[in-house]
């Protein structure tokens, strides 16, 4: 008998010709996380399995954060499909274990059978019975569940279940290019375009003097969390000074953000062609601030052809904040170092903005130069999940 993790797919299980691709994927991901620990992962259609040697407590905290995984339980291979040995390794394991009520759940993957499972579940339990006193069966409230997956070469035996993150393994869906601000729904977007198997990498515009350092650290600190469940994050910082100066000095200022969020687009679209990401994501929520209506978000929209998915589109902002807490960005989000989103916001500015006049206005600035020179510039940066800086401690 082996111990081992038992990972149940959840909505993988809808995949059929292509589950295969999918399952590839997340072992891959597995592995990944583990790189550092002494680990095997095996899997067939209906489970994959860690065999993790003395590294059980690591393990699990390491994959509930890999998307893909519907359920985590440790569990116990028994090498055999005999009714009799399988009942007799089982009692030793609850002699183990201190409870008064349980209850047995049996699946019949083993067709070869000759009873039903619920048939299997009510001589396990008599047996159970039988053999340690003072039990009962409670099959509402129990204090223990045995689960028992009789399968076609050996048996499967798990007490406990372990919610994992669900979702598609990162990766499956190809590559979407993040526009990570400082605040709180950037990253709360980029963690559900992970969830649905997109693989990110972020984008983040600075404007030194006018940001400081500890604002695009405070960016660096947020890819890291989201790393977590990426892997690792490669993080394009884009120096925006001299084309947010431009827009401010030359441009009416109630048309400031739209023309600035139309260059960011512009930006964004060219470096995620560069990196071969196939989408744009933001944290924008219908009607939360003025660029966020319809109509400003179509005239910032209309200067790419690339789509753009806002996963928070018609998310209440308590509901984004429920979700960063959860992933611990929220915390990192709130510090009180402004990006270039914060800076120079006029009073007013516009919220159904003209398109002809965004272009009329944009002519009063080089911005393709600027462009080609910011993307031209950019700095790169590869941030692994699990890695400690010093800057994004003093943050802190």
């Amino acid at each position: 008998m082996e111990k081992i993790i038992i990972i149940k797919y959840g909505e993988l299980s809808t995949k059929k010709d292509n589950i295969n691709f999918f399952l590839k994927k997340l072992k891959e991901n597995i592995l990944f996380s583990l790189k550092d620990l002494d680990v095997e992962v095996t899997y067939d259609l209906g489970r994959m399995f860690i065999h993790a040697m003395n590294h059980f407590d690591e393990v699990i905290s390491r994959i509930k954060n890999i998307f893909g995984i519907h359920e985590i339980s440790i569990g116990y291979t028994i090498d055999s499909t005999d009714f009799n040995c399988i009942k007799e390794e089982i009692l030793k394991l609850l002699k183990e274990k201190e409870f008064i009520t349980f209850k047995v759940e049996s699946k019949r993957s083993n067709k070869k059978l000759d009873t039903t499972s619920i048939e299997l579940s009510k001589n396990l339990g008599a047996y159970i019975l039988k053999n340690i006193r003072n039990l009962k069966v409670d099959v509402k409230n129990p204090e223990i569940v045995v689960n028992v997956e009789y399968r076609l070469h050996n048996t499967l035996v798990y007490f406990d279940k372990i919610k994992g993150s669900g979702g598609y393994p990162v990766g499956t869906l190809g590559k979407g290019l993040l526009m990570l601000s400082g605040g709180i729904d950037s990253p709360v977007a980029g963690y559900l375009a992970m969830k649905r198997g997109v693989k990110i990498e972020a984008i983040y515009f600075e404007s030194p003097p006018h940001t400081s350092i500890e604002a695009k650290n405070k960016v660096k600190r947020l890819a890291q969390k989201l790393a977590v469940y990426n892997n690792d994050i490669v993080l394009h910082v884009v120096n925006f000074t001299l084309i947010q100066e431009a827009i401010y000095k030359n441009i009416p200022h109630e048309y400031l953000i739209t023309i600035m969020r139309r260059m960011m687009y512009r930006i964004s679209a060219i470096l995620a062609s560069k990196r071969n990401a196939k989408i744009l994501i933001n944290g924008e929520s219908i009607g939360q601030v003025a660029s966020q209506t319809l109509t400003s978000m179509s005239a910032i929209n209309e200067v790419v052809n690339i789509p753009v998915i806002r996963p928070l589109a018609c998310f209440d902002k308590l509901d984004i904040i429920d979700i960063a807490k959860k992933i611990d960005t929220y915390e990192t989000s709130i510090l009180p170092f402004e990006d270039c989103c914060t800076i120079f916001v006029p009073k007013h500015p516009v919220i159904n903005p003209n398109i002809g006049k965004c272009h009329e206005y944009e002519e009063l600035i080089p911005f393709k130069d600027l462009i080609y020179e910011a993307v031209k510039t950019h700095e790169v940066i590869k941030i692994q999940a699990h890695e400690e800086d010093k800057a994004f401690k003093d943050l802190l």
